[in-house]
This record gives structure tokens, sequence and C-alpha cells, in this order.
């Protein structure tokens, strides 16, 4: 189980009740409601106090007429006491389903807002439990919490004043055990909630582990390795169950410490009470509603204890939903940031050097580069010598460690994140198609854009003809990642989405790698296009495809060793020429 301490119980709380200050009226209204059902639980002792009280003394007085008003007045309590628990119920679970709903709106719009750097040290599964189970959690508790503390606190307070006014004595011997009680309550509370903790991080990982075999269940497959999976699978489950285990053996120990506990505070009532009547202090009627009020602060305090377990879960599902919450946007627009307009393409890299957040060690060291408008420079060079990691400058996935990087003579942290990715498109050679159809993908570079003009993106792309072939044309479903599609179909709709957007820089990461030789020269002749009057970055792994390019840069992982055009690197008899060489003759 982990060993990170819990974040204190005030901070949780003060950090989440300014989500009820849309709904204060509703959660006023709700704890009204909730008085108003106690107040009718308090009453009803007294009304056998009273009834016992005539029987005992003035039986004469205890006359049918009384008796039916004493029916309608309790039966009036009832109706009220109804029409307050439907209400909470009801109107109070809807409060508590906006709430949920809010903060996961928040959750996921921060996560929205995190950079590349913290989706590559935390699992997809584990993000998707903070927010759907962790905050059903929530949902619960922000309902009942509130209503829960308030209607315990009043039964408690009301009990105890009307206990006093019975028999102060009595009823200073009950309250006198509540402290050990509350001992036992915080012992238990911590342990439960670390417990729990622990429940919905081993959730997470069922999560992530289950994610993962099954969007590779293609490779799965075809290496037979069904087994393997299942037994990763059974590992992750039997952890959750442990972590089940755990937190059930604490709950059981605060349930039957406190069920113990609740028959002494039994046995100290009846006992001590029989004394008192035996000596004449207390009279049976006052002795009968004393029992009935004794009976209610049980019932409460068993409230409270059947409440703490969904108490404990809330405060896990809040806390999760805090880790998320307080990870810091580390890439954002600055406060006094411009939009970037009338974007030519020019491209400066002032001295950058960049290293990633958990390794010292630079990436890229002191790189000085001046892009002209519509120029094309192709990264070469063999794996780890950040080829990728400068293209990801670009459009600020990362932020540089030292120098700067221009657009047009701007500092592109002085521009708006969203202005200056609208001028950047990005080709991937691990194309992610959405869940949807064809248009829907296309449509996602520019969204709201004419059909007439996803169609023209496409045939730009070279992708209208596969596509017309379809089933239903550009309203055919792709399939989650588009797995109905070919690498090369894919690679071109890719394309096409971004022949929609329209940008002045382009970065093609790879994008034929993958591809056989036929949808290559395709998809090499969709990108030509795509390149034609913009300032292109190419990461190439054929080095053919790059032979025109105005700048050639060979990365190593000692930075730049060799830049110039093909003609010149060749002509050096260095690193380029050996990879061209050794490619050649492939």
């Amino acid at each position: 189980m982990s060993e990170k301490q819990p974040m204190r119980l005030g901070y949780l709380i003060k950090r989440f009740v300014p989500y009820f200050k849309k709904y204060k009226w509703i959660l006023v209204l709700d704890l009204i409601c909730a008085a108003l059902s106690t107040v009718c639980e308090l009453v009803f002792p007294m009304l056998v106090r009273y009834i016992t009280d005539m029987g005992i003394n003035d039986i004469a007085s205890l006359t049918v007429a009384v008796i039916v008003k004493i029916g309608v007045f309790y039966l009036i309590l009832r109706l009220i006491d109804a029409a307050a628990n439907f209400y909470m119920a009801d109107t109070g679970h809807i409060m508590g389903a906006k709430l949920e709903t809010d903060m996961r709106s928040d959750l996921f719009n921060h996560l929205e807002r995190l950079s590349h750097a913290y989706y590559s040290e935390h699992k997809i599964g584990q993000i998707m439990a903070r927010i759907t189970s962790d905050l059903f959690d929530i949902t619960e508790f922000a309902h009942h919490c509130p209503e829960e503390v308030f209607i315990c606190v009043l039964k408690i307070v009301v009990s105890f004043a009307i206990l006093c006014g019975i028999n102060i004595p009595l009823t200073l011997i009950i309250f006198a055990s509540l402290p050990l009680v509350l001992c036992f309550v915080k012992f238990f509370n911590t342990r439960m909630r670390r417990a729990f903790k622990w429940q919905r991080d081993q959730i997470g990982e069922i999560n992530s582990q289950v994610e993962d075999s099954l969007l590779g269940i293609r490779v799965v497959k075809s290496f037979a390795n069904e087994g393997i999976e299942s037994e990763k699978f059974e590992k992750g489950n039997e952890k959750f169950l442990d972590a089940k285990k755990l937190g059930y053996f604490y709950m059981a120990g605060f349930q039957t410490s406190n069920r113990f506990f609740e028959g002494v505070m039994y046995l100290i009532v009846t006992i001590a009470g029989a004394l008192f009547l035996m000596n004449g202090k207390i009279d049976p009627a006052d002795f009968t509603a004393y029992l009935l009020y004794v009976s209610t602060l049980l019932a409460t305090i068993r409230t409270i204890i059947q409440f703490t377990e969904q108490f404990q879960r809330g405060m896990t599902g809040i806390e999760r939903f805090l880790e998320v919450m307080d990870s810091p946007v580390d890439i954002k627009d600055a406060p006094d940031a411009e939009e970037l307009t009338d974007v030519k393409g020019a491209i400066k890299f002032e001295n950058v050097s960049f290293h990633y957040s958990d390794d010292n060690t630079n990436v890229l060291t002191g790189i000085n580069l001046d892009i002209k408008k519509g120029e094309s420079v192709a990264l070469v060079g063999p794996s780890g010598g950040g080829k990728t990691t400068l293209c990801s400058l670009i459009p600020r996935f990362y932020d540089v460690t030292e120098g700067r990087i221009l657009i047009d003579g701007h500092d592109i942290r002085d521009v708006t994140l969203q202005s200056l990715r609208n001028s950047v498109g990005v080709v991937q050679q691990d194309v992610y198609l959405f869940s949807g159809t064809v248009f829907e993908n296309i449509e996602y570079g520019l969204p709201g854009a004419s059909r007439e003009d996803v169609i023209k993106a496409a045939k730009r792309a070279g992708a209208h003809e596969f596509i017309s072939t379809l089933p239903r044309g550009y309203d055919t479903y792709v399939g989650e990642r588009g797995v109905k599609l070919s690498g090369g179909q894919k690679q071109r709709i890719s394309i096409a989405r971004v022949f929609l957007k329209n940008p002045p820089v382009i970065v093609l990461d790879e994008a034929t790698s993958a591809l056989d030789n036929e949808s290559e020269k395709i998809v090499q002749e969709s990108l030509e296009e795509l390149a034609k009057g913009r300032t292109v970055f190419t990461i190439a792994h054929r080095l053919t495809t790059i032979r025109n390019a105005n700048l050639i840069l060979v990365l190593t992982e000692n930075g730049i060793e060799e830049q110039g055009t093909h003609a010149e690197l060749m002509a050096k008899n260095g690193i380029y020429k050996s990879l061209y060489s050794m490619y050649e003759n492939m």
C-alpha cells in the first residue's frame, strides 16, 4: 500500500466547499427539510412520555378525544416528514449529481491543459478512474455529508438538552463514554481512508491493464499470448482483492467496536436508570421517554458509523480529484499573451536548449536556426538525437529550457497557445483517428467546415477516391482509432485534416515510415502537395524523400553534427553521406 500521507481532512473540505456555491439555496432548503424531519422524529418520545404520564398519574384524563388529537398531530408530522424526505432524496441527490458534473468538467478541462510531460508520467487508466468512479463517490458524499452531519449534530444536541431536562446525572454518565468512542472512530477512520485510496489506485491499475490489453488485442492474438494477458490481469485483480480485504478488515473492526460500545451504553442506561427509578430519582414516564431518546441517540451514532464508509470514500475521491487539479499547468499563456495573426512561417531558434523535467541531461543544446518563410527543413539522424523533440518545441508541446523560438519575429511564449497551434499542422507516423465518421475526422481540422471544404481537402490529400468506395462514403464509421482502415488510408485522412486546417507551418514526423511502398508513394505525393507554399519541418527515415529540402540537419546526441543541402552534405563525406549510402544499399 502507498506510504504517501493523505491530505488533511480540513484541507479537503476547504477545497470542496466552494462547489456548493452555485447550489447554496438548494442546500439550505435541503438542510431545512432535514431539520423538519429530525424534529418530527424527536417529538415522538415526548408524545409517548405525555401519554404514559397521563396513564400512570391521571388515567381519567386520557380520553378518546385526547388520543385522536395526538394521533392527528403525529400524522401531520409524518406527512411533513414524508415531504421533507422526498425533497432530500430527489432534489438533494440531483444537487450531488450537479456537483459531480461540475467537478468532472473542471477535471477534464484541466487535463486538456496539462502538457505532454504529464501524460508521459501517468497512465490513462488511472486518469479514467479519477474522472469516473471517483467522482461518482463524490456525488453521494456531496448530498449526504452536509445532510447527515446536520441531522446527527441536531439530534445529539437536542437529545442531550432533553435528556438533561429529564435527569442530568444519568445523562452525564451516558455522554461520558462518548470520548472513548471518538478515539476509536479516529483510529479506524485514518486506516479506512488509506485502504480506500489503495483500492482506488488498484482500480486505476486494472483500468490501465485492460485498456493496454484490449487496444493491443491484435498483437496479443497474433502472438497467441492471451494466457500472458490473463495472468497479468489476474495479478492486478488479486491486488485489488487485497486492497478490498484490508478495507473490509478496518470496516469490520470499526463497526464491531462501535457495536460493542453501543451495547455498553444500553447496559449503562438500563442499570443506572433502574437504580434511579428504584430510588425515586426518575419517574416511569420520564424513564420511558429517556430510553426512547437514548435509542434515538444510539441510532444517530449508528448512522454516523454507517455513513463513515461513504464519508471516507468521498474524501478519497476528493483527494484523488485534487491530486490531478493540483498538477501544475506548466505550458500556458503568458498574462500579456497576444494573438498570432497573419502568420508567414519564418522560424528562428536562438541558442535553444532543452531537457525533460525528470532528467537534467540536455536533449538539445545551443540550437541556432534561421528558417525563412516557405523553406523546407529535413531532420535526419539516429534515434535519440532529438529530432521529434526539436519539432515538438515549435507548437510548445514542451517549453525550451534555455533560449527562445521566434515565429515571424514573435517569441512563441508571448503569443497565445491557441493562435500558435492553429498556425502549425502536425502529421505523425502514428495516426490517431477518433471514433466517428470519415467526415467528422477530417472536419476535426477545422470544426464547422462545410462538406464541400472537407471533400476539397480530401481530394488534395489523395483520399477522395478511396473514401468514395467506402460503404457510406464520407459518412462511413471508421471504428475506434480507425481500425477499419488501412495505414495508408488513415494517413491520407490525417493529411486531409491538415489541408483543411491550412496552417502556414507543417511538421511531418516520419509520416510515411509505417507504410508499404504503394501507400508511401501515394501519401508522399499528398505530402508534397501539402508542403507547397508552407514552411515545412520533415523528420525523415527515407532519405531519398528529402533531397530537395532547403536545409538538412543531421542530429545526434551531440546536437547538430552537420547541416546544409543534400549536395553540400554529400560532398562532406560525413555522417549524412554514410546514412544516405546505407539507405541506397538497402
